[in-house]
């Protein structure tokens, strides 16, 4: 009886083991590094690699170019000095695990009016951590230049004025390993940095790509072209050098 009950165990171990490990295996075979995938066909998206976080009112693919609709009411902020949380802007991105690597995105949001009016790149891991670069229409005067991080619920925004008549703007968002930055250009070329950060939940599979929302009652359409992946272009420091510990 002892051992028809050890040959029983055994059996289901067996079979245990047959049914889990192929899923398990499957799983990890299964995924589709986007990254990996561009940087091995020259820096190139598959917009079919996409995924919606939340579709927009209205969106459009032609070629290289995506067109984004805002609704009204969107947004991405969590609690600092507002004490509000808003987490309903449409992001659309792509998902990957390599560590160092560039994402270049040019927009235009020359249909922007409306205070708040937004559009850039973003990294949405969830819905208490995330960061991004866009520039928010203010007035007829000027408009905001910044980004924001979101760690464990909690946002900051850095910003710097600029002429409300900038219509369009390059960013490339760069990685390594668990630290980030975002840099924004006006030709493509000069890239000037934005931010550098570290995100706590940034260290392992990450989804980034482009965003656009109107926070007030206002809606437009931002305009994403150029989109590309490069190597790391945000090169290791070469000044002080790292502590041991």
């Amino acid at each position: 009886m002892y051992y028809k009950s050890i040959l029983i165990a055994l059996a289901f171990c067996l079979i245990f083991t047959s049914c889990s490990t192929p899923a398990s295996k499957g799983k990890n075979d299964n995924f589709a590094d986007s990254v990996t995938s561009a940087l091995q066909s020259g820096g190139q998206i598959d917009w079919n690699q996409f995924e919606w976080t939340r579709e927009p009112a209205a969106s459009s693919i032609s070629g290289d170019t995506l067109s984004i609709t805002t609704a009204p009411g969107t947004d991405l902020w969590q609690r600092t000095y507002y004490h509000f949380r808003n987490d309903n802007a449409p992001v659309f991105q792509i998902r990957t695990r390599e560590k160092y690597f560039s994402f270049v995105v040019k927009t235009d949001f020359t249909q922007s009016h409306h205070r708040f009016d937004q559009c850039g790149v973003v990294m949405y891991l969830d819905s208490e951590n995330w960061l991004k670069g866009s520039v928010e229409y203010e007035n007829e005067t000027f408009q905001h230049l910044g980004s924001v991080a979101t760690n464990n619920g909690y946002s900051d925004w850095a910003t710097t004025a600029i002429p409300s008549d900038v219509k369009t703007m390059w960013y490339r968002f760069s990685r390594r390993e668990s630290d980030y930055c975002i840099e924004c250009s006006e030709d493509g070329e000069l890239f000037s940095q934005m931010r550098i950060c570290h995100m706590y939940e940034g260290a392992g599979e990450i989804t980034f790509g482009v965003y656009a929302c109107s926070p007030e009652e206002s809606s437009f359409t931002a305009v994403f072209t150029d989109m590309k992946i490069t190597p790391c272009m945000w090169k290791a420091h070469d000044g002080q050098k790292p502590d041991e510990n």
